[in-house]
């Protein structure tokens, strides 16, 4: 299984961004598919930011809620990440994570089976 995050770039507080998640090889049946996010110098999230089951049902961290939408595409196998009102707390490098049970199971770092390699999001004020 391989996850390929994209998307990450340099924005002004205020702008959006659509990371992307490309998901190749995991097998059909039961998933949960996540975002985490990790500011450089700090651990990551203990918890996913965003995710969605293999039901379609999406979940989101308080701090992200009326901000970040999360969707998944399976005609192109990618999972999405919408972000809108980039503030500069934002600011981290976030990953895709998946496992291949139900959620919660890849919303919490212990339930993952596999990472994806991050992408970049750099929010200036």
């Amino acid at each position: 299984v391989q996850l390929a995050e994209s998307g990450g770039d340099s924005v002004q507080f205020g702008g959006s961004l659509k990371l992307s998640c490309v998901v190749s090889g995991l097998p059909f049946g039961d998933y949960c598919l996540g975002w985490f996010r990790q500011v450089p110098g700090v651990e990551r999230e203990l918890g996913a930011i965003a995710g969605i089951s293999d039901i379609g049902t999406v979940s989101y961290a308080d701090s992200v809620k009326g901000r970040f939408s999360v969707s998944l595409d399976s005609t192109k196998s990618t999972l999405y990440l919408q972000i809108l009102s980039l503030k500069p707390e934002d600011t981290a490098k976030y990953y895709c994570a998946a496992s291949e049970r139900t959620c919660p199971g890849a919303l919490f770092p212990d339930g993952v089976d596999y990472w994806g390699k991050g992408t970049l999001v750099t929010v200036s004020s």
